[in-house]
């Protein structure tokens, strides 16, 4: 789809990983682009060009005004609340955020599509996490929705709901994303917990590194690739799901021992501790994708290994420690 020289998109979670990869990206091809962050959260991380609003989201008439005013060609609907561990503290936030948001952000782009005879696209980011109790090992856009989470079952809330604004004429995409790091990846994800405790350790400013289940087997990707998809699934223009992701298995194991290795120690089990206190109600065994859809369609390939994903957050992590 091409909406002419200079398209409009409207991100929310512009503040994130995604959102300001995102936002950088549009703004590199020359749209404009505003974003949408957390009322009374931190804005810093966003570029200064970047129009932005705060809005409630979940909030439906919020939501229709923030479309109005913005008239966006395309959508990305990134906002949220990504921790799996944080969900099973907060359900009933997590689903109005993860959950009622997208329904009211999809309702307020259909509406004003239907008003004004624009065709808006929309990009909703949702997760591996709907498929965690499929029982199946590698993961399609076929695969049965079956979350094990209050985070899982938020995202497929957004899922359906994209389902069911496609059918009604709105050109709305599931990205279903796979784990994805970059440095932007806050402190509370394990991946970046470890990248900066094996940096910390082999400076000799922290003894031991405590994690839940390091069994946990995962898909883990590139953040600026993961980025590039929702873009070329919203140039796509035709409303669909695609599975973002490397079809790479690795355990949380697998993690800790490359980012030790990287900062040049071996023996990394002398320094990590399995805490039961950490290890959440439920978690999927193993999560791995099948993005052959997205590489036939959108011609998308990730362009990071595993252990260049990983080097990647150390050398980071190591700048950061020396500017400290």
């Amino acid at each position: 789809m091409n909406t002419g020289p200079h398209p409009t998109a409207l991100i929310t979670g512009v503040a994130g990983q995604d959102g300001s990869y995102l936002a950088e990206l549009l703004l590199g091809r020359g749209w404009a682009v505003h974003g949408v962050a957390k009322p009374g959260g931190t804005h810093h991380s966003v570029t200064p060009h970047v129009v932005q609003h705060e809005t409630n989201l979940s909030d439906h008439r919020a939501a229709t005004a923030l479309i109005t005013e913005t008239d966006p060609d395309y959508v990305f609907h990134l906002a949220g609340i990504s921790s799996v561990w944080r969900s099973w503290n907060d359900p009933v936030l997590t689903t109005r955020v993860n959950g009622v948001s997208a329904a009211a952000l999809l309702d307020a782009c259909f509406t004003h599509q239907e008003a004004s005879g624009k065709r808006i696209v929309m990009v909703n980011a949702s997760s591996a996490e709907i498929f965690a109790g499929s029982g199946v090992s590698l993961q399609s856009e076929a695969t049965r929705i079956a979350p094990t989470s209050p985070y899982g079952a938020s995202k497929a809330l957004s899922h359906h709901m994209v389902d069911v604004y496609r059918s009604r004429g709105l050109e709305a995409t599931n990205a279903i994303l796979y784990n994805h790091e970059s440095p932007r990846r806050p402190e509370s994800f394990v991946t970046r917990k470890i990248s900066k405790a094996a940096v910390a350790i082999s400076r000799g400013n922290q003894t031991m590194l405590e994690l839940g289940n390091l069994t946990a087997v995962r898909d883990w990707g590139w953040a600026p690739d993961y980025v590039d998809a929702m873009a070329a699934m919203a140039e796509y223009g035709k409303g669909d799901d695609f599975v973002i992701a490397t079809g790479q298995a690795h355990s949380v194991a697998d993690f800790v021992s490359t980012a030790f290795e990287a900062v040049g120690i071996d023996n990394w089990r002398d320094y990590v501790r399995s805490d039961s206190e950490m290890l959440r109600p439920t978690d999927s065994a193993r999560m791995v994708g099948d993005a052959s859809k997205a590489r036939t369609l959108l011609g998308w390939e990730p362009t990071k290994t595993f252990d260049q994903v990983v080097r990647a957050m150390i050398e980071f992590d190591m700048t950061e420690e020396i500017a400290a």
